[in-house]
């Protein structure tokens, strides 16, 4: 696909961490032009250039659109992973914040648009400048609750990340995540969280746990629409539940799919980005269209 202007970017987060990014200005005027900057916020363990076709597709429609890599991976990664000492809670409490801050000084628009994929849409109760964001339009987003997974999955979800991953940080010094089938390597802390977080349930309020202060998930009254698949063993019904509980005020729509009602064969957990999966895309385009 071509992807005319993108500019590759650089967003300092408040602690001083540089982040790296690409920004694609709307260039396809096949939206009216009060069209909303969009914020694509990856996954765990998921690089930025894998979101990239779909970036400039959506910049063809019309949106601005940065995404960006957090820290401790893909180019905003700076030294060995073995000695980042970046958190989970740090992707949303800065990391997050910052991209948000950079797109709407960068656009001139008090309110963008939050695509999240996974762990990147998860985290909005996080964010002091939430009240940026017009809509959330989440993928695959869930808290990942090991006892909302089917008992087939479960298993395996809670021996990779309670067991084999910190087993393998205390040898390697960092998560060695890509040898279980779940992303690039992460940062230490990153890994450890990230099941911490699974196990318990509610995910990101246990970043803020006696911290009102930093805690926003009761304040959020952003829109958000969930989209997920029949085929996903992470998001399914029990754990988009236990997300979207988290976020009480705020009104949410859930879209379940099943892959061969849009002519695929699977579309799971990561797939929705693929170039291959593009008969999905003006799905997410006309959820961040709807009007409220």
């Amino acid at each position: 696909m071509n992807q005319p202007n993108l500019e590759a970017v650089e967003i300092t987060c408040q602690d001083g961490t540089p982040l790296a990014g690409h920004f694609l200005p709307a260039h396809g005027g096949r939206a009216p032009a009060t069209a909303k900057p969009v914020l694509l916020c990856p996954a765990t363990g998921v690089k930025q250039h894998f979101y990239l076709r779909f970036a400039g597709w959506l910049a063809e429609q019309g949106h601005d659109v940065l995404v960006f890599d957090y820290r401790g991976i893909g180019l905003s990664l700076r030294g060995p992973l073995q000695r980042c000492r970046a958190t989970l809670a740090e992707w949303g409490q800065q990391d997050q914040v910052a991209a948000l801050s950079w797109l709407v000084a960068r656009t001139g628009h008090d309110k963008v648009l939050l695509v999240g994929h996974s762990a990147g849409g998860q985290m909005i109760g996080l964010l002091p400048n939430h009240h940026h964001v017009e809509r959330i339009v989440g993928v695959a987003v869930s808290t990942g609750w090991f006892r909302g997974m089917r008992p087939s999955f479960r298993f395996k979800a809670h021996f990779g990340l309670r067991c084999l991953v910190p087993l393998g940080t205390w040898v390697k010094g960092y998560a060695p995540t890509a040898a279980i089938g779940l992303g690039e390597n992460l940062p230490a802390a990153v890994g450890r969280q990230w099941g911490q977080w699974c196990a318990a349930g509610g995910y990101a309020t246990n970043a803020v746990r006696g911290r009102p202060q930093q805690d926003f998930h009761r304040e959020i009254r952003i829109p958000i629409t969930v989209f997920h698949a029949t085929d996903d063993d992470i998001a399914t019904p029990a754990t988009v539940a236990d997300l979207l509980r988290t976020f009480p005020a705020a009104p949410s729509q859930v879209h379940r799919l099943a892959p061969r009602d849009h002519g695929l064969k699977r579309i799971g957990h990561i797939d929705w980005f693929r170039q291959s999966h593009q008969a999905l895309w003006p799905l997410l385009a006309r959820a961040l269209r709807e009007p409220g």
